[in-house]
């Protein structure tokens, strides 16, 4: 029933348009069981995709999915090299409510994109059918009849709760079974129109909503009705104020808010406020993805150590995810914890196990980087081996070892039986040193002594040598006589090896009477001890470091911390009156080798890469082992073991690492006595592996001695990126292969030239990159080199098949693409003759012909012929050309007829059309008192025409402009005669203007005024004047024209006259008189100006109380304080 009244719930993927990329999308709505998988499926065509597509699931607007990837989700992609379609499939595990929500899947491809939106539901989990237990009895009862009910009709419950009240939204999912009641709101919100609410306080109001990127700058912008309305920013219904990061503006009925530096608590509703209106919008803000600034280095522990996997992200705060195949499992207990600080995430392991042995991953939303863990099993090393020793009777007797392990115990053994401690005997062990000591040591104590560790097949062995003291009675004349032990350190008769750095004590027993004379020597360098005394005599030439020790009847020779350089032939000798003995020793040293050399990357894969080095200078002195080798990535400080066991070889191919990142390389070479130092570091190298072979590879045109080929870049390229290709042939039968192109094509495409006629030859492409040449693509069969025939033929450009018009003084380019083999001869010929090529030029390529003119002329006009041939066989084209250009005046205009306000005109067509049809005339007029133009007609097709609206009383005249494709004629043809527009009816009489008579006798009509003024300040004396003619103004002073004294000033505006007296003197005062001429008479004016001393005598006011009185003269006044 609910399948029936939700018909959309229930879509099948079958009824989903395809448009776009895909071939195959999810449905647009999915309805999933709570508990159980659902999986989505999309398919892409990329048969016309030149670079492997990427899909991105997203939910929401910016959540990508491939960052939630676990148990959870699970993401799969394949596909078909027959069909070129990529599958791609999302799983989601056990689906629970939070799973509900909008969906979108987005395909790019280069420059193409493509999304599509889907809709995941969530219902509970129903009983089935089944469930439950099987009531036999039940079975066995009559059934009964049902009645049959009435069908009622069916209700559109969705026109049900459009019409309902929100408050019964509930009630009717409840009756008519609709579980999904979020599902429900969001269709019905749909479903309604909501009609745009009229504001009448904004103007235009805030988008629905906004989205920036975290970090970034956004306005919020809206207009109001009033300019000058006060608004109020809301953020979540709380009130902005404004800040550096708030900024609110005005400007005229634009309000705006704008806010800097986004972060995600800016992520919010936000109101502007207007009185009691509001308008609202949404602001998103996308968090930029997160990258790996620090990848994560490889690890190589022993068990038990603690690992830190660490890398450094782009963003603090960030969210990483940890993975491992299984980490999950163990998620929940202490052996696994995660740090952050900072930009910094580590992911801690406490006790490494072997379990514990993979590859480590961490991915963010904008990366992924991984580490190895490598966990071997701990093992014990000897940092100090045990010694030889040879003691005397009653002397104190000790081994001791030093082992790595602090905590490690053993047993000592003498000749294969435990040794028990007791008074004499006593074992110790201290942090990492084991000793065995035996006091006052008897005879029965010689032997082999072994350390074995608890827990290791390890054992540590040394012998320790009794020395007997016989005391025999020796003649007082004994020659003297060395006694060489050749046990312990003594390899053979004369040769003794010493570790370097170790001490070497050589104790040679000496016998003779009277006591005999020791001398050693090395090479010509001698060392003596003159008395039988103890007394330790240092050698200056080395600082004591090698020495002769002397003791009854002995002669020890010590060399402390052997070097290299004190290997050689020792020769110890013994004199007294007896006699004299010699005995002649070689004491090798050996040492740890010298760290290996030229440690070098001889090519590179995948995941892999070839080491090759040297063999050491010097090999220690003992034959070498082999070899251990040691990787890191760059940047990083903790190195990582490659091999366990001694590596033999000089040639070492290292595997399991990352394409892309780059590496550098030690070696260590080991002997019998230890490891070497480390090498010198290798120089950084890449593992990388070449691409995949390119495909659809295809010959594209074949001739006589070439032959084209075009392929596709390969399916697989990787971090090496693409250099090129090489492009191999071989004949057919040969199995050497000719490679034809020098350099490295960079084009998906190249013709092999100098290829024999007739042979059957095979052909390869091979891409190359940094890690060298991929598998190469193969022609599926030979390919015979023979041209192959095809008729010429003209392939005409569709706006070539009708006239070709241009104008002149234009340029003509045309280019006509042909077909042939072998290449066509083309000719072109002008109305039945050759083309002049001084008048036009024609260039043939393989493939088409060039037909340029630099300027086109009038003679240029004609047919043209393109004549195609190869062989007996032809084809040919025609192209008719025609150059352009303005007409020539019309001819024989003449005014026909007049009548009333108008008159009739006519004319010929012109001599010259411009080599094109005229598309009409313009007729203008003009009045033969202003004879300025005027347009009457506009492209007017006919020879004739009436030009109206005359004015009565006026003469006209008229001229005609010829125009066609290129414009007007660039002369006109002026009528002949005119056109008179006579006065008809009754004529005006007016009287005869009669002029006023403006002339004037000068008069003053403002006189000169008398003045005082005081010596040093300007003054002025003004009057007016009328008259017509203008009158000539004279100035004078006691009757003397003034002049052009610059003393005096002379001003006249509008017939006010005005004299100014720059800083006047006392000798300045005066009669001063303006006179004013004219043709009809003159009249004078004049005035007294005196001029006063600046003189404090001159002053005439006195101090009244606080007030100064005075006289005013020449416009003075009372200054009262």
């Amino acid at each position: 029933a609910v399948s029936k009244l939700i018909p959309s719930l229930f879509s099948e993927p079958g009824n989903t348009e395809l448009t776009g990329l895909f071939v195959e999308k999810p449905p647009e709505n999915v309805l999933a069981v709570a508990g159980a998988d659902v999986t989505l499926i999309a398919r892409v065509d990329s048969t016309t995709l030149t670079r492997k597509p990427t899909m991105k699931w997203l939910k929401g607007k910016w959540m990508d999915l491939g960052s939630k990837a676990g148990k959870h989700m699970q993401f799969k992609e394949t596909y078909d090299r027959n069909t070129k379609i990529y599958t791609y499939e999302m799983k989601i595990i056990k689906v629970v409510a939070g799973d509900a929500g909008g969906y979108r899947c987005e395909v790019t491809a280069k420059d193409k994109c493509d999304s599509s939106t889907f809709e995941i539901s969530v219902e509970g989990e129903g009983a089935g059918e089944d469930e439950g237990e099987l009531d036999f009895s039940a079975l066995l009862k009559a059934t009964k009849k049902k009645k049959k009910v009435k069908e009622e009709p069916e209700i559109d419950v969705w026109e049900l709760l459009k019409n309902a009240h929100p408050s019964e939204y509930e009630k009717i999912a409840f009756e008519y079974g609709i579980t999904d009641l979020r599902g429900m709101l969001k269709r019905l919100k749909k479903m309604k129109v909501v009609e745009p609410k009229h504001s009448e306080a904004f103007l235009k109001r805030l988008e629905s909503c906004y989205s920036v990127e975290k970090g970034k700058k956004i306005v919020l912008r809206c207009e109001v009705v009033d300019p000058n309305t006060q608004v109020k920013w809301l953020k979540n219904g709380q009130e902005i104020k404004p800040s550096a990061k708030y900024i609110m503006e005005s400007n005229g009925n634009v309000r705006t808010l704008t806010i800097n530096k986004t972060s995600l608590a800016d992520d919010a509703a936000y109101e502007c406020v207007v009185g009691e209106d509001k308008c609202f919008t949404e602001v998103f803000v996308k968090e930029p993805p997160v990258t790996i600034t620090k990848l994560m280095d490889d690890y190589h522990v022993v068990v038990g150590e603690r690992v830190e996997f660490e890398v450094e992200v782009s963003e603090e705060g960030a969210n990483v995810m940890w993975s491992d195949i299984e980490l999950h499992r163990d998620k929940e207990s202490t052996k696994y914890r995660f740090k952050k600080d900072g930009r910094k995430h580590t992911l801690i392991i406490q006790e490494a196990t072997l379990d514990d042995i993979g590859m480590y991953h961490c991915w963010t939303n904008g990366g992924h980087t991984k580490g190895e863990l490598e966990v071997e099993e701990k093992q014990l090393e000897v940092l100090q081996d045990i010694a030889d020793l040879t003691v005397r009777a009653t002397d104190q007797a000790m081994f001791k070892c030093e082992v790595s392990d602090d905590k490690v115990t053993g047993k000592w053994f003498k000749d294969g039986v435990e040794v028990l401690p007791s008074e004499r005997i006593k074992m110790t062990h201290i942090g990492r040193f084991h000793r065995l000591i035996i006091d006052d040591v008897k005879p029965e104590d010689a032997g082999d002594y072994t350390f074995v560790p608890d827990g290791y097949a390890l054992s540590l062995s040394a012998k320790l040598n009794f020395l007997e003291i016989k005391i025999d009675y020796v003649p007082r004349q004994d020659p003297p006589k060395i006694h060489l032990d050749t046990s312990g350190n003594m390899v053979s008769q004369n040769t003794i090896i010493v570790v370097a750095g170790n001490k070497l004590r050589l104790d040679v027993e000496i016998t003779g009477e009277p006591a005999p004379t020791c001398v050693w020597s090395k090479g010509d360098q001698v060392r003596i001890l003159a008395s039988t005394d103890s007394r330790f005599i240092p050698i200056t030439g080395t600082e004591g470091r090698v020495r002769v020790e002397a003791r009854k009847d002995l002669s020890c020779f010590v060399i402390e911390g052997a070097e290299r350089e004190d290997e050689g032939n020792y020769t110890i000798c013994v004199t007294n009156p007896a006699g004299e003995d010699k005995a002649m020793l070689f004491v090798k040293i050996v040492d740890v080798p010298d760290p290996p050399e030229n440690i070098r990357c001889t090519s590179v894969g995948e995941d892999c890469a070839s080491i090759v080095w040297d063999t050491p200078k010097f090999d220690g002195g003992a034959p070498l082992k082999g070899y251990l080798m040691e990787r890191k990535k760059k940047g990083s400080s903790r190195w990582t073991k490659l091999n366990f066991d001694v590596y033999e070889s000089t040639t070492y191919e290292a595997k399991r690492m990352i394409e892309g990142v780059m590496y550098e390389m030690r070696v260590f070479a080991i002997n019998s006595i230890g490891m070497s130092p480390p090498s010198i570091t290798s120089k950084p190298f890449m593992p990388i592996a070449p691409t995949s072979e390119p495909i659809r590879l295809s010959v594209h045109d074949v001739t006589d001695s070439t032959c084209s080929l075009k392929w596709l870049a390969p399916e697989k390229i990787g971090a090496g990126g693409l250099d090129g290709y090489v492009i191999e042939y071989c004949k057919e039968g040969d199995t050497e292969w000719v490679v034809a192109n020098q350099e490295l094509c960079e084009r998906q495409g190249f013709v092999v030239r100098g290829l024999p006629v007739g042979e059957k030859i095979n052909f390869r492409v091979a891409a190359v990159n940094i890690a060298g040449r991929s598998p190469p693509a193969l022609l599926g069969q030979s390919v015979t080199i023979r041209e192959i025939m095809e008729h010429p033929k003209i392939r005409l450009p569709r706006d070539l098949r009708t006239k070709y018009i241009r104008k002149v003084g234009e340029k003509i380019n045309l280019t006509i693409p042909f077909q042939g083999k072998p290449r066509p001869v083309a000719t072109w010929y002008k109305d039945g003759q050759p083309l002049d090529p001084q008048m036009v030029s024609v260039r043939n390529s393989n493939v088409d012909t060039i037909l340029f003119i630099r300027k086109a002329e009038r003679e240029h006009s004609g047919t043209y012929e393109l004549v195609l041939k190869i062989e007996n066989m032809e084809d040919r084209a025609t192209i008719v050309i025609r150059i352009v250009d303005k007409p020539g005046p019309p001819l024989k205009v003449k005014v026909t007829e007049v009548w009333g306000f108008n008159a009739a005109l006519e004319w010929a067509p012109p001599k010259d059309d411009g080599n094109c049809d005229i598309t009409g005339y313009t007729v203008q007029k003009a009045d033969l008192k202003t004879k300025e133009w005027f347009t009457v007609y506009d492209h007017n097709r006919r020879t004739s025409c009436t030009a109206s609206d005359l004015i009565i009383g006026n003469e006209y005249m008229f001229r005609v402009f010829s125009e066609n494709i290129c414009g007007l004629s660039e002369e006109a043809c002026v009528s002949k005669n005119t056109a008179v527009i006579a006065k008809t009816g009754l004529e005006i009489k007016s009287n005869p203007y009669k002029e006023k008579d403006m002339s004037c006798v000068p008069k003053f009509t403002q006189p000169l005024i008398d003045r005082s003024a005081v010596a040093g300040y300007s003054t002025a004396i003004s009057c007016a004047v009328r008259g017509f003619p203008k009158p000539k103004i004279v100035w004078m002073k006691n009757r003397m024209i003034i002049g052009q004294d610059p003393k005096f000033l002379m001003q006249n505006n509008q017939g006010v006259l005005t004299l100014n007296i720059r800083k006047p003197g006392t000798f300045d005062s005066g009669k001063y008189s303006c006179m004013a001429v004219n043709d009809l008479g003159q009249d004078e004016v004049e005035c007294k100006l005196d001029i006063r001393s600046k003189n404090r005598g001159d002053e005439r006011g006195c101090r009244v109380g606080g007030r100064w009185e005075g006289r005013d003269e020449g416009g003075g006044g009372a200054l009262v304080i």
